[in-house]
């Protein structure tokens, strides 16, 4: 779903109806403007407002929660890493292969999820990056003491750890707005700012005000689908704690 193109797309469908309203203002008979009438379109849009406001806040709430917990699994996966590396390379120069496979397997995530080129969507398929062979490599290890038995314990529970997380931000991937609710709240929308054309002042003060509120929801729309995605478009996870944990491996 492009953020941008559905929050343009917002803006203009709730401004419009309010233009529209505006216009149809002038063929409705008298007895539809009485005072008596405004006062129960104004309660009647008031609880609308009020059911649209409580959905715009669980929408946030439930956006900002994905991308926090994406942004999270991120972090802790960066240090996971370096701490996995600093274990293998404890084990001794016999573990330098698994570090090199690690540092591979590294980048090549960091490549399919941050790709250089713009036009290109983040790609969290765990398969991709070929991790396994990292596992198949501590795996492979042969310890002679103790001490190198119990580094490579650790350091095949640190793997399967990783594997996980990075599983849980592929199959967390999808997303959490569900687009009833999204196209629920548009329409609510769209029926408020009929409601204030219906009756605002046909003049260029009026108009302002409310074309700046349709921008304002529609940049709320934009903002919330923004933060649905978390590793695409403008407001995204930033790469640098993967690129501070690559530039950190092998050392």
């Amino acid at each position: 779903m492009n953020s941008l193109f559905t929050g343009l797309l917002v803006f203009a469908g709730i401004f419009c109806a309010a233009l529209l309203a505006m216009r149809l203002r002038a063929f409705l008979p008298e007895r539809h403007q009485s005072p008596e009438t405004k006062d129960t379109v104004k309660v009647a849009m008031a609880l609308v407002g009020t059911m649209t406001a409580l959905l715009l806040g669980l929408m946030v709430a439930s956006a900002k929660s994905t991308y926090d917990a994406q942004k999270a699994s991120v972090i802790t996966t960066a240090a996971n890493l370096v701490m996995l590396d600093r274990m293998l390379a404890h084990y001794g120069p016999e573990a330098d292969p698994s570090r090199e496979s690690l540092r591979g397997a590294v980048g090549r995530m960091v490549t399919q999820i941050w790709p250089e080129s713009p036009g290109h969507a983040a790609q969290l398929d765990p398969n991709a990056s070929r991790a396994d062979v990292v596992f198949d490599a501590i795996e492979a290890l042969v310890p002679q003491n103790d001490p190198q038995k119990a580094v490579k314990a650790l350091s095949l529970n640190s793997a399967i750890a990783l594997g996980q997380t990075r599983w849980l931000l592929f199959e967390q991937s999808g997303h959490s707005i569900a687009v009833p609710l999204l196209g629920i709240v548009i329409a609510w929308l769209a029926l408020l700012f009929f409601s204030f054309g219906l009756f605002a002042p046909a003049n260029g003060t009026a108009v302002a005000a409310l074309m700046v509120s349709a921008l304002s929801v529609a940049g709320a729309i934009f903002l919330i689908l923004e933060l649905d995605q978390p590793f695409d478009g403008l407001i995204h996870i930033p790469s640098a704690p993967m690129h501070s944990a690559l530039n950190n491996l092998g050392k």
